[in-house]
């Protein structure tokens, strides 16, 4: 008998039955290298997928599918005869692995596209650039799109594919807009009461049956509240306010008529566009967020209703199965991290799942960045694994020359690096001048809100051990121990800058990662230099533990990340309005002395100012100097690189790696040393 035996028992969504009850939810995958343009999957596509049902994930919900041509975007309706031949590869991929696999077919966007010229239930402001309304949609164009989803349920089905899912009356996305009435204004038949704004996707479930037969399953996206409070103004969870999208009430009554319109299956979150963390969920998000909220359709509806949104916790899963509260786990980044997370669940080994982070800078982050070489969207991945998108480009092979190898640094990029290594058959030694493992990733996972990242500290402690690296603690290596090695991995990491402010040898000025580790500060008045993502976090973490918090910040705007998704930028940001920390642009500290902090704010006249403010005496530039309380004052302004031992020992065996090379983000250090220990 398996673990979690509810888990993993089968379910049926209409004539199909799932063999166990863990679905992969849709994520975006539509660069060039993974799908046609007749919205068909390339085999580096369908491998994507094929990976994760080999893995024990019961149902297989593919990204979306465009339905308009758009741009440079695929569509299922260029080619439906090539789409069909296309897709076989991925139906009998999945199918050889006993899983099932249901394609996503989409609208698009409405207002929640960077176009402003798409059409939209009416004339509305553009999320990405509120300055802009899109158009309304015409009724003719609406009745096209409903044609278009049954000819590409068809051809998903021609190909052997088991259902589809239709996207969206979720998130924002155009059939949600036309659902919820402080976006839709029509006047036609498409508009004003609750029917007619459902009129829409009711039609399309409609014409799908009658195309592909009554048992076909359709599935729908489904936002069972909008944590909406305005256009682009999110709710976060557990504030009080008042629900400008769908609300419990209007839930209710949606969800039964979309059942009794023909949809098999309710796939559950929350949010919209203008609340994108709730169906995105940061870290900030508590674990399994979504779930009482979609625990209330399941008492609504007689169909299957799956549940996403952090929510990775087998035991919850299986309790809540069995207690006829939802009926599937739905679960999209944590199979990015480890595809074969639904075998390791049934197995019991939950100490071996590589587990997400919810850092959003491998996937949802990437998915809206343009790689500069193809011109087009990057590939989804995982900054945990680099291998999520090119299973088969990256996998681990034995090495053909067995090597002594040295690693040289304990953090994420040697760990990383000496875990690759040693599956590939090297002997690996794993030099640590401290007593631990993990680097400052270590101080990095110590906010009460990074459990997930203490969880990958130890799933990298338990690969080590497994693949019986040598390791060396509280042990320096010498530029003279490099002649007993084949190869060294120098993964020295960085130290944090330090600044030479007057005033900043007091002993109230302390340095982040300093704070992170001991969690004692228990002043009132507390001062951050430095708006990056540690002082932010920072920021909102002492500011909810009551402390008055001020962050002040060189240069124009906070949270100047690269790759930073902006569900996580968002609500960091109204984390941080919420908690009422004071944040201070183009500023910096001049001074500190008796508890107060001397702070020149420069005011820059001209309103489309552009670039970093220089302290100096500009036309259109004023000081403006403040004084602050600042019982404490915590630096973070980022970190240098340690390179004086590969300096030292340099030569065509020795490889850099991680923040030695420069500083980055835990996605820059997992794959340097991922590839590069890949080619030893």
């Amino acid at each position: 008998m398996s673990n979690y035996e509810h888990l993993f028992s089968p379910v049926t969504i209409g004539n199909v039955e799932i063999p166990n009850r863990i679905a992969l939810l849709p994520m975006g995958v539509f660069s060039p290298r993974l799908m046609n343009e007749d919205g068909s999957y390339t085999k580096d596509g369908a491998d994507y997928y094929i990976e994760r049902a080999k893995g024990g994930t019961g149902l297989i919900i593919t990204g979306l599918v465009p339905l308009p041509k758009s741009g440079a975007s695929p569509s299922i309706v260029n080619d439906t005869d090539s789409y069909a031949e296309h897709m076989k590869y991925l139906a009998d991929g999945v199918h050889k692995y006993g899983s099932k696999v249901f394609i996503m077919i989409s609208a698009l966007s409405g207002r929640s596209s960077i176009n402003p010229n798409d059409p939209a239930p009416s004339v509305m402001p553009n999320v990405w650039d509120p300055t802009k309304n899109n158009p309304e949609m015409t009724v003719d164009e609406i009745h096209q799109y409903v044609r278009w989803f049954a000819e590409g349920a068809k051809a998903a089905k021609d190909a052997g594919i088991d259902g589809v899912e239709i996207h969206a009356v979720h998130e924002g996305y155009l059939l949600d807009q036309f659902t919820i009435s402080a976006w839709n204004q029509r006047k036609d038949e498409y508009g004003g009461s609750l029917e007619n704004r459902l009129r829409f996707p009711c039609e399309i479930v409609r014409a799908i049956k009658k195309e592909c037969g009554e048992d076909f399953p359709v599935s729908v996206r489904y936002s069972v509240v909008s944590k909406t409070k305005d256009f682009n103004r999110g709710a976060l969870p557990g504030e009080e306010y008042k629900e400008f999208g769908r609300d419990y009430e209007e839930s209710e009554k949606v969800a039964k008529m979309l059942e009794e319109a023909g949809y098999d299956m309710l796939n559950c979150d929350n949010g919209s566009y203008d609340a994108w963390y709730w169906p995105h969920p940061p870290v900030y998000m508590p674990k399994a967020c979504n779930l009482e909220d979609v625990e209330k359709v399941k008492t609504w509806v007689n169909i299957p209703v799956i549940c996403g949104g952090r929510f990775d916790d087998p035991e919850l899963a299986d309790r809540k199965i069995a207690e006829g509260k939802i009926d599937m786990m739905g679960m999209g980044r944590p199979l990015l991290a480890d595809p074969d997370l639904g075998n390791k669940f049934k197995e019991g080994k939950l100490d071996d799942v590589r587990p997400c982070i919810s850092c959003h800078f491998g996937c949802l982050a990437r998915i809206f960045q343009i790689d500069p070489e193809t011109h087009s969207t990057k590939d989804i991945s995982c900054a945990l694994n680099p291998r999520c998108g090119m299973e088969n480009h990256y996998n681990i092979t034995p090495a053909d020359t067995i090597k002594n190898v040295a690693v040289v640094g304990g953090g994420i990029a040697g760990i990383e690096a000496a875990r690759v290594a040693a599956l590939r058959g090297h002997k690996v030694d794993l030099y640590e001048k401290s007593g631990r493992l993990g680097g400052v990733f270590n101080e990095a996972a110590a906010f009460d809100f990074k459990d997930d990242d203490r969880r990958l500290l130890s799933w990298y402690k338990k690969q080590i051990a497994d693949s019986n690296v040598n390791v060396m603690l509280n042990t320096e290596f010498k530029p003279a121990d490099r002649e007993r090695y084949d190869a060294v991995f120098v993964a020295t990491g960085a130290a944090e800058r330090k600044l030479n402010t007057a005033g900043f040898d007091s002993p109230n000025v302390r340095y982040a990662v300093d704070v992170l580790a001991d969690q004692n500060i228990t002043d009132q008045n507390v001062v951050i230099v430095g708006g990056g993502l540690t002082g932010c976090e920072l920021a909102y973490d002492l500011a909810r533990k009551n402390k008055k918090v001020t962050v002040v910040e060189m240069m124009p705007r906070i949270l100047n990340v690269e790759g930073l998704a902006a569900s996580n930028y968002n609500m960091l940001i109204e984390l941080l309005e919420y908690y009422d920390v004071d944040v201070l642009t183009n500023a910096q500290i001049t001074s500190y002395e008796n508890g107060s902090a001397v702070v020149d704010v420069l005011t820059v006249n001209e309103p489309n100012a552009k670039g970093r403010a220089r302290y100096m005496s500009l036309p259109g530039v004023h000081h403006n100097v403040r004084e602050i309380p600042a019982d404490t004052v915590i630096v973070s302004v980022g970190y240098t690189s340690d390179q004086s031992l590969y300096e030292d020992i340099e030569d065509e065996d020795v490889f850099l790696l991680g923040d030695a090379v420069q500083p980055g983000n835990l996605m820059t250090a997992i794959w340097s040393a991922y590839t590069t220990a890949l080619n030893v």
